[in-house]
């Protein structure tokens, strides 16, 4: 993990402002999300993650859902490539893991794609458009349930 990023497992509640100050950064203002898209009705019981800098700046989240699917990933912009991104993913799959979910999914902006790739996931569809944007859904079988090579 980064040194100068910490992250942490938060409720929507008591986080709401953070999380949704981040997403709204990135999926509505630079990708111009529709907001009836992006607030879904599902925040109130997923899980959280909150990336903080040294100063305690929310830089990055994302959110897990019962199912075993991974989302809402936003870090902003002046964090991107520094490996936030990264270790938020592999604490959400390291989460599901230790839950025992046994495949993890996510929908992945194809310009994104690579960046699943690298922790793993395997694209398992055709791309399609969601909120104006193409996306493929990508999975990942977790390295307790992998078949036998």
């Amino acid at each position: 993990m980064l040194a100068n990023i910490r992250i942490y497992e938060v409720g929507w509640s008591q986080n709401k402002q953070q999380l949704v100050h981040i997403r709204t950064q990135v999926f509505i203002e630079e990708q111009k999300v529709p907001i009836d898209l992006e607030w879904d009705g599902l925040d109130e019981t997923a899980q959280h993650f909150l990336a903080v800098n040294d100063v305690n700046e929310p830089v990055a989240c994302a959110r897990l859902l019962n199912n075993g699917s991974i989302g809402r990933m936003a870090v902003l912009k002046a964090w991107r490539g520094q490996g936030v991104g990264s270790s938020l993913l592999k604490m959400a799959i390291n989460m599901h893991t230790q839950q025992g979910v046994q495949t993890l999914m996510l929908s992945a902006q194809l310009h994104a794609m690579a960046f699943y790739e690298k922790a793993g996931f395997v694209v398992c569809s055709a791309p399609y458009l969601d909120a104006n944007i193409l996306h493929v859904d990508m999975q990942l079988l977790t390295a307790k349930h992998k078949p036998p090579v």
